[in-house]
């Protein structure tokens, strides 16, 4: 049965290979458990609550994307796009409630691009060398925030006033922070051995790595035990919260703009490095049933603001279990049962400060960048596009303004070399409605 279902001979796999696969996921993305909740926080959103949903969402999405495209790629709350919601969309929008209807109203928009096949169409309409450099942008992105997060990037009292008093003021934007703090000193021994234990190919490096740095900060200080029991029921505080009534309004649009683009091309970067790890392309390159995955991405992002987990996404993480041999759905179907099986511990995320899960930011940043050595930077046209799209992307702290930049760049680029019929037109589509958005922004 689960042969026919899951098409485990012809893709030369067995049950313990997905299932031995989906353990190797699990344990390298389980720190979304605590790394969103730390990141939420930010909006004001209760830990607890948004620990259940976090683990509900992943397992609910992870099990539509295994039984719906068969595909070996697992999903949970998107980093990056959380930290959008929450030190972003959340402070503009006036509540964590409006940005989660924002979340909704992007899920079902997006879902209306795939049915229409238009998001699948620009997705094979743009280069795969910026494909790639999106990911590289978001990671670097994430592990900015991680630095800031550790206090190991700080930004100087005074220095956005200053800048804004004086245009030709020579003063940093950030600097430096000191190992006398102990949250900075905490984060950077867990940065270590994270960075140890993925030298020598250790699963769950990364969650070894933030309960060491939660059992650090127990001893300095820094956080402290639950006072009741470590497992409870979930308490899901946060689902069907979300005010889609407050998203419909003139203000909010720039930021729904900027919510769809940055969900839009997050899929991309995963999905093709996935593909192409598991060897599941076609003879054309393509990713088999690409409609449905990026259909039930759709629907995940709206699962997710309707948990009030923030934007649920396809995970990279999954190229550990395609590493332990994991090749089909099966895999997603059983990581979904782990997360099924997370929404108890509720209480053990509480515990860990964002001292502890900085170093998982830093680290998934590093692991995300890795797509660079994919990039053929000898191929100027597109290598210089893609450069200015993962550089401005962490330096102007928006993943929609560095895509847009990558576009226009390239776009312009193509055009100054006579060569306009290279240029897909969905490219143009793409890039005028960044210029368009930068324009009134």
């Amino acid at each position: 049965m689960l042969d026919r279902l899951f098409q485990l001979s012809a893709r030369g796999t067995t049950p313990g290979r997905e299932v031995r696969g989906a353990v190797a996921t699990f344990l390298t993305m389980a720190y979304i458990l605590f790394a969103n909740p730390a990141i939420l926080a930010a909006a004001g959103m209760p830990k607890e609550p948004v620990v259940a949903a976090t683990a509900a969402a992943s397992a609910l999405t992870s099990l539509m994307m295994g039984l719906g495209a068969n595909f070996p790629i697992a999903l949970a709350p998107g980093m990056g796009l959380n930290a959008v919601i929450a030190y972003q969309v959340a402070p503009a929008a006036g509540s964590w409630q409006t940005a989660m209807g924002l979340v909704v109203l992007d899920g079902l928009t997006m879902l209306v691009l795939v049915l229409i096949g238009f998001r699948e169409a620009l997705m094979r309409a743009i280069p795969r060398d910026l494909r790639r450099a999106i990911g590289v942008g978001i990671g670097l992105f994430i592990a900015f925030i991680g630095l800031v997060n550790a206090r190991v990037v700080i930004v100087p009292a005074g220095t956005i006033q200053a800048l804004a008093g004086g245009v030709k003021a020579a003063l940093p934007p950030v600097t430096f922070g000191t190992l006398r703090v102990p949250e900075t000193a905490i984060a950077l021994a867990g940065l270590l051995l994270i960075a140890a234990l993925l030298a020598r190919r250790v699963k769950g490096a990364i969650l070894i790595g933030i309960a060491f740095g939660t059992i650090l900060a127990l001893a300095a200080g820094v956080t402290s035990l639950p006072r009741g029991g470590w497992f409870s029921a979930p308490r899901f505080d946060t689902f069907a919260r979300a005010d889609l009534g407050g998203v419909f309004s003139l203000h909010m649009l720039p930021l729904f703009v900027a919510v769809l683009l940055v969900d839009f091309f997050d899929t991309i970067g995963t999905s093709t490095a996935i593909a192409e790890e598991a060897q599941l392309m076609d003879a054309n390159g393509e990713i088999p049933r690409l409609g449905r995955l990026l259909a039930i991405d759709s629907v995940a992002a709206a699962v997710g603001g309707l948990f009030g987990a923030s934007s649920v996404t396809s995970y990279i993480e999954s190229a550990a279990g395609v590493a332990e041999g994991a090749r089909t759905g099966l895999h997603s179907v059983v990581v979904a049962g782990l997360f099924l099986l997370a929404m108890f511990a509720a209480p053990i995320a509480g515990i860990v400060p964002a001292a502890a899960t900085a170093p998982a930011l830093i680290a998934v940043g590093f692991l995300m960048t890795q797509q660079i050595s994919r990039i053929d930077l000898r191929a100027l046209p597109t290598a210089i596009p893609a450069f200015v799209l993962l550089v401005t992307i962490p330096l102007t702290y928006s993943i929609s303004h560095g895509i847009g930049f990558g576009f226009i760049a390239y776009v312009a680029i193509q055009l100054l070399l006579g060569r306009p019929r290279e240029v897909h037109p969905l490219m143009y589509v793409a890039t005028v409605g960044f210029a368009a958005y930068f324009l009134v922004s």
